[in-house]
């Protein structure tokens, strides 16, 4: 007999602000943790160019002044450091209640990476664990980052793999606080690979390994201020 599977919403969304992502998490977490059996979510999109900053992060790690407003800096309550979103880049933000699944947060960062491993997989690229460090690392360069916070066994942020993304933008920052390992990104490897086609295997990964129904939705529509 087939065991029943939680059913996840998946959203597949274009060129998101930040903000705007990042609200749309925080009301979706709201949602559910007033009612715990609400459907969980996958959003997978991009975003414009911006810094973020996770709780107890380190500003030193950034390399410009914070306050001379020439990029978008935003300290939010995921756990890591600083780290650098842009288009190119693919993110993946899973509204998960571990209830269903297993209460350890240490097992919930292990499972993203396993996603982002088998995605590497299908390219053929050996994706690798450092232990004490949590990401993804291709040959010695870090491909993705991970950072979430959890509320009450219900997950927000999430993780974010650099598929072709201008890489320029990490020289100004120490990325997730890590010195001496550079970042890279599969088109390193994959000259001509797309965010579009990475989306793909990225859900059919994630269904796998959460052993989850992705139903996708249409993508939401925002209005108002950017």
């Amino acid at each position: 007999m087939e065991t029943h599977k939680n059913r996840c919403l998946l959203y597949n969304q274009g060129l998101m602000p930040y903000l705007k992502a990042h609200g749309w998490q925080r009301s979706l977490l709201t949602e559910r943790i007033h009612d715990p059996n609400l459907d969980d979510v996958l959003i997978l999109l991009e975003h414009p160019p911006v810094y973020t900053l996770g709780q107890g992060s380190n500003s030193d790690f950034l390399k410009f002044d914070i306050d001379k407003g020439q990029y978008d800096v935003h300290r939010v309550e995921r756990g890591g450091e600083v780290t650098y979103h842009c288009p190119g880049q693919l993110v993946g933000y899973p509204i998960l209640n571990l209830q269903r699944y297993r209460k350890d947060l240490h097992w919930y960062l292990r499972e993203l990476e396993e996603v982002i491993i088998r995605v590497l997989a299908v390219y053929g690229l050996q994706g690798e664990r450092i232990p004490a460090f949590t990401g993804v690392w291709l040959q010695g360069r870090k491909v993705a980052a991970i950072g979430i916070k959890v509320s009450r066994w219900i997950t927000m942020h999430g993780f974010a793999l650099n598929v072709c993304p201008d890489m320029t933008g990490f020289e100004r920052i120490v990325p997730c606080g890590i010195s001496d390992k550079p970042v890279g990104s599969l088109a390193e490897w994959i000259p001509d690979i797309t965010c579009e086609e990475v989306r793909f295997y990225l859900a059919q990964s994630f269904a796998e390994v959460f052993g989850v129904e992705l139903v996708e939705l249409q993508p939401q529509r925002f209005f108002g201020s950017e």
